[in-house]
């Protein structure tokens, strides 16, 4: 599809819809709370129709809110003549840190659950630009990751992205008015140098974010991976990809683009568990985690100790690889007592 026809029916379309949806769901929630409060005794989960419908409710206020908040940026800015200027743009950052903020928060309440560092919590790193390597095992991860390096450690994420999330109502519009990148999930030229180019320039506050296994994590994809790294011919590495039994290979080239453009970045490592098997609508329902404790692990490599040429940087990423692999198979979702009644609402 062209991108200016995506762009008006993103915009013209499915933004609307959005807000009317919105609308339609809090006019009829008694009768919706009655409804899966009625179904709640025949699905396993604490309250879970209830549980997930709030959410929905949440989400989709939150996405109405923020698209108005954008059509208003959009007038304020010139009409979208001075959109990408520092000030809205530093604006357009408060935005996405407040609506995560909202998010998790509320997530947290009504899923009980709990997210923890497993070993010593990272710093902020102030002063340095990061690069940030995450494990990818569904959509959930990427909005964690983005809510702990904004909220936590006050960071201005620029991000690789799938580009079907550009079809996000509004995170998909406040995305793109950030330094991101919406990519396709096969890799084609001159990706690699949109990444190159996003990864330039960082500065103190900046963390380059970049998922490098390219799709979220499914046994079916693992297959697939090493089976292609068979066909190119890449035999060492699908080898070593048949070691790792819970993640995807990692895909070098935007990651050592990344690096190639940014040789005064540290990278950071993130893996965590909780979120593995929710990837689709269907899993949401039914593998949603609730009343877990969810675990993220965190590895800072300064930049001295990555190694220089291409080949050393492949097999270096493989080996940090390894270790997220060893880790999700040590720490997985720990079961949290079920919480009294008053506690969700």
């Amino acid at each position: 599809m062209p991108k200016q026809l995506a762009w008006v029916l993103q915009r013209c379309v499915v933004a609307p819809l959005v807000i009317v949806l919105t609308v339609l769901l809090w006019t009829t929630l008694p009768v919706t709370l009655l409804v899966t409060g009625g179904l709640s005794p025949f699905v396993p989960g604490w309250l879970r129709p209830v549980r997930l419908l709030w959410l929905v409710v949440v989400h989709l206020t939150l996405e109405s809110l923020l698209l108005i908040e954008l059509f208003g940026l959009w007038i304020a800015s010139g009409f979208g003549l001075f959109i990408r200027r520092p000030f809205f743009e530093r604006i357009h950052y408060g935005l996405v840190r407040a609506y995560l903020v909202v998010s998790f928060r509320e997530a947290r309440r009504v899923l009980h659950v709990k997210i923890e560092t497993v070993g010593p919590a990272p710093d902020a790193w102030p002063g340095r630009p990061l690069i940030v390597l995450c494990r990818h095992a569904g959509p959930g991860d990427s909005f964690l990751l983005m809510y702990a390096l904004m909220h936590w450690y006050h960071r201005e994420p620029r991000v690789v992205l799938k580009q079907s999330l550009a079809w996000d109502p509004a995170l998909g519009v406040v995305f793109g008015r950030l330094p991101n990148r919406f990519v396709s999930a096969r890799p084609g030229q001159g990706i690699e140098d949109e990444i190159g180019d996003l990864a330039r320039s960082l500065d103190e506050n900046d963390a380059f974010v970049i998922f490098p296994e390219g799709g979220n994590f499914t046994a079916r994809r693992r297959l697939r991976s090493i089976a292609r790294l068979r066909r190119l011919g890449h035999d060492a590495m699908a080898q070593r990809a048949e070691a790792m039994a819970h993640v995807l290979p990692p895909r070098p080239g935007g990651v050592l683009a990344a690096l190639d453009a940014a040789p005064e970045a540290d990278v950071l490592l993130v893996a965590h568990t909780g979120l593995d098997h929710v990837v689709t609508a269907a899993d949401i329902w039914r593998a949603l985690p609730m009343d877990k404790r969810l675990l993220m692990g965190w590895w800072r490599v300064p930049r001295g100790e990555i190694p220089e040429g291409r080949e050393e940087q492949i097999s270096w990423l493989f080996d940090r690889w390894h270790q997220i692999d060893a880790w999700v198979a040590e720490h997985r979702p720990v079961d949290l007592p079920r919480p009294r009644r008053s506690s969700v609402s």
